[in-house]
């Protein structure tokens, strides 16, 4: 069981001030200092490394991150991004350690290490789970809901947190609705934006920065299409891919997304017939391989559309297209819009 109440956080890693000077750990320590979350101030600091986290005095410090109790057991990084904030935690020895949230912000999990021996996750309006090994998994948590998670490590866990301004971001569920939270629910598509973004972490050329923003808007909007959508069977599809042939079967996709993959190329990496593959493939995924492999082409194009200087027809040459309007039709009959049209909705 969780116990309360849980501290606040000390953050201690990538702090910095509105001056640009990066705080010491006991500044933070005294300041109770938890990442501030995109006030209004932050927008007059983009003439500092963008990469980081501005610290601009005590009375502007918000609580919209998740505690964790104890603080010392995990180091801590974010970077801001327009209207949303992504955050790595990582713990630094096997302790039990809990979190806790609620606030006025929706969040995204994404469990990226770490196995539990014991523990128990819950989110405010569904069953508390006890899942042992969560990696690769995805938690949402739609603002004013309450997330309590405790994990008694056997394997040093690392997690990505990501904070979503309700005003600053269009998030929002089916029709208008507050957006349903999910425990333990797999994406492709929200998974792989959510990594490309916390990948970008290190680099803090103006570049990524844009590149981070626009990551940080496909990913609000990622999450707002789900409940637009039949949510995914959870259960296991008796006659699908073992757990290790879809990570391989997928991984050769990304790594080949403008190139032309053969049936039996995929099937001979996991040592099935390509009859049995494809079968075993749709189970799985949910769709044949060709169409999964478009799909996956078409969700790096919403990536690379979100950038300003897109240029359609570079990006339906870089996924492999070979003439532009065959990726605009392909575009189009995913998403409902020009690929033209999709770069000016996010603008």
């Amino acid at each position: 069981m969780f116990s309360e109440p849980l501290p606040a956080n000390v953050i201690s890693t990538q702090v910095i001030d509105a001056n640009g000077r990066q705080l010491s750990h006991a500044a933070t320590s005294k300041l109770g200092h938890q990442f501030p979350y995109l006030g209004d101030g932050l927008q007059n600091a983009s003439t500092h490394d963008p990469a980081r986290v501005y610290h601009r005095d005590s009375s502007d410090i918000t609580t919209d991150t998740v505690r964790i109790s104890p603080s010392d057991a995990v180091t801590r990084r974010a970077v801001v991004c327009r209207g949303v904030t992504a955050e790595i935690v990582q713990a630094v020895r096997p302790d039990r350690i809990e979190y806790c949230f609620c606030a006025p912000v929706h969040m995204l999990v994404l469990y990226e290490q770490g196995v539990r021996d014991d523990g128990e996750t819950s989110v405010q309006g569904l069953r508390r789970s006890t899942l042992r090994d969560p990696r690769n998994k995805l938690t949402f948590v739609p603002a004013d809901h309450t997330y309590r998670e405790s994990h008694e490590l056997r394997a040093l866990s690392r997690i990505a947190y990501f904070y979503f301004d309700p005003v600053k971001t269009s998030l929002q569920g089916n029709k208008g609705s507050a957006p349903t939270p999910r425990m333990y629910f797999e994406n492709a598509a929200v998974s792989d934006t959510a990594r490309k973004l916390i990948s970008s972490f290190d680099s803090a050329s103006e570049d990524n920065h844009l590149y981070r923003e626009a990551l940080g808007v496909v990913l609000a909007h990622e999450l707002g299409c789900l409940d637009s959508t039949k949510a995914p069977v959870q259960t296991l599809i008796r006659g699908g891919l073992a757990a290790w042939q879809q990570r391989v079967s997928a991984a050769y996709i990304e790594e080949h997304l403008a190139e032309q993959i053969s049936l039996k190329t995929l099937a001979r990496l996991v040592r099935l017939s390509p009859y049995h593959f494809c079968r075993a493939f749709k189970q799985s995924f949910g769709m044949p391989p060709n169409r999964y492999h478009t799909s996956r082409r078409i969700e790096l194009a919403k990536i690379l559309l979100a950038k300003p200087t897109a240029s359609v027809t570079e990006i339906g040459l870089t996924l492999g297209f070979s003439q532009t309007s065959s990726f605009s039709a392909a575009f189009r009959r995913a998403t409902g819009f020009t690929p033209t049209s999709y770069h000016r909705s996010l603008g």
